[in-house]
């Protein structure tokens, strides 16, 4: 027994033995190893402080007609596209070329195959916006780096570790005086203001990353890009979280690098705000939204007593294929329920389908006509064959739901087709959970139809909001709610729609054009102000 102890005891002062020389060890390598990161960090500042110099020299020696003026650049690798991004950007460029005469532009693009007249030409045919003096466009030849596709796996970390790269090769294309990053690459700041010596500005339509996203991962739903195989399991859906909050503490940091925030709407406030923590510098800039084409056309009005002024809107329903007729709520109308979004996942039309099924449910227990007054349209984009594979589920959800008779796709219709089906629509349908603004809500309800969509971010936040008092719409976020609704629009006398309808209509000229052109140039008059030559 003794000897055990005796065995216990050298084992015990043996492990102690150990420990000091392990604790005498590392603490003699910890002054080595301070005086290693110390020069390291010289070293890095020295690095940094000499490519900055360098990139200053290229600022100066700007040739060109506008060499001596002051630069103002926006990072937009996708501005030959044609959404909502791409007419913010237009729209800036003519705004702050109108106020600043004797500052030059530029844009950082990705776009192959194309030339900058092309590219100015691209603008005017589809959003009619045509800028008044030349810009300088820079093409980038490395843009797959921020391509989703690129990266199967830690997408958003690639992606932002690409933008990066892509970011260097425009800043030694062209170092600007301003820069401003209009797509949401934010790990691009921290570059151009650090590196290139710019005064830095965003304009943010979505947050890279978002506590939605957080709370998706952390209750291991699989919407998204959440995985079933991470959502089935515990620890990857743990791993996954600490992904993401690191993503975001990194993103947070990034984006705190900007001298001016603006952001598209409330929701997407909401979200830089907890991310980026700058509010003495963030301000709402709402997107421009193509209202004007819209209330330019007249309100068709449902009323027996309109029946002379409908004459001309019976004329436009025959061309589309839809009997408009005179009458009330009971009318033989056939109404459309027009819902417009590109066919990806997260705009939702699965629910838009389900509730429509439950809509000619409630409408057939009334009396066997009501199934065919009523018509599903759905209007959208198809980018690609993952878009084309969605169509054919949900051609499919139709069939098994026996509603295909009453639903209509149609793709990648031209803007005069969309315009009819709007103006002739009784209801416009938006089913995007969280969606961060909402052009397509906004452009049913200028086009006059009664708006329903979804109680939750944008919409329900900024635009679907009570003008004066007065009710411009409906918000649902479930099937049963929308079939609700629905049912509740369809039973509205005429009168009561159309003063629904115009009070939308007056609700939405504060994201036109003009309005956009006039908070965007307020936003940026600091940073703008001192640029003057």
């Amino acid at each position: 027994m003794e000897g055990d102890d005796h065995h216990h005891h050298d084992h015990s002062h043996h492990l102690s033995m150990c420990s000091c020389d392990t604790i005498r060890l590392l603490w003699s390598l910890l002054l080595p190893c301070i005086y290693l990161s110390l020069v390291l960090s010289l070293l890095l500042g020295l690095v940094v402080l000499g490519i900055r110099a360098w990139l200053q020299g290229r600022r100066g020696a700007r040739g060109g007609p506008d060499g001596k003026k002051p630069m103002v650049a926006f990072f937009h690798p996708y501005c030959n596209g044609g959404g909502g991004g791409e007419r913010v950007l237009w729209c800036a460029l003519r705004a702050l070329q109108n106020r600043y005469p004797g500052v030059a532009f530029a844009v950082y693009t990705g776009d192959q195959g194309v030339t900058g007249e092309q590219i100015l030409e691209g603008a005017r045919q589809r959003f009619n916006i045509v800028l008044p003096r030349p810009i300088t466009f820079v093409f980038l030849s490395h843009r797959a780096m921020v391509e989703a596709g690129s990266y199967p796996h830690f997408t958003l970390l690639g992606q932002s570790l690409g933008s990066v790269f892509l970011g260097w090769e425009a800043l030694t294309s062209l170092v600007p005086d301003v820069y401003v990053d209009s797509m949401g690459y934010a790990f691009t700041m921290p570059l151009f203001r650090y590196l290139g010596g710019c005064m830095v500005a965003s304009y943010v339509h979505y947050p890279t990353v978002s506590t939605d996203m957080l709370s998706v991962v952390r209750n291991r739903n699989p919407r998204f890009n959440n995985a079933d195989y991470i959502s089935a399991n515990p620890v990857l859906s743990a791993l996954k979280v600490l992904y993401y909050c690191l993503f975001a503490l990194l993103y947070g940091l990034a984006g705190g690098c900007s001298h001016l925030v603006m952001v598209n709407s409330t929701w997407t406030l909401g979200h830089i705000l907890a991310l980026w923590r700058a509010p003495d510098r963030t301000s709402v800039v709402y997107p421009p939204c193509d209202v004007r084409s819209f209330l330019d056309l007249p309100l068709e009005e449902e009323g027996p007593e309109e029946e002379e002024e409908e004459e001309g809107w019976e004329e436009l329903g025959q061309e589309i294929g839809s009997v408009v007729g005179s009458g009330g709520a009971g009318d033989k109308k056939c109404h459309s329920i027009v819902s417009v979004g590109q066919f990806r996942p997260e705009k939702d039309h699965q629910l838009q389908i389900r509730a429509f099924r439950k809509l000619l449910d409630r409408k057939e227990a009334k009396g066997p006509e009501g199934r065919e007054s009523l018509r599903l349209v759905l209007i959208g984009g198809c980018r690609n064959e993952e878009d084309e594979g969605r169509v054919l589920m949900l051609r499919g959800l139709c069939m098994e739901l026996g509603v295909a008779d009453r639903v209509e796709f149609r793709l990648n219709v031209p803007y005069e087709e969309l315009q009819k089906e709007l103006v002739s629509a009784t209801i416009g349908l938006h089913t995007m959970w969280n969606e961060h603004f909402g052009i397509g809500v906004v452009e049913c309800m200028a086009a006059g139809t009664i708006i329903l969509a979804h109680k939750s971010g944008g919409p329900m936040l900024d635009i679907v909001v009570p003008h004066h008092g007065a009710q411009t719409g409906f918000l649902a976020d479930s099937d049963d709610s929308y079939a609700a609704a629905m049912e509740t629009i369809l039973a509205l006398p005429a009168a009561e729609r159309l003063e629904m309808r115009r009070n939308a209509r007056l609700s939405v000229e504060r994201f036109s054009d003009r309005e956009f052109e006039s908070c965007f140039l307020s936003a940026t008059e600091p940073l703008m102000a001192g640029l003057q030559p």
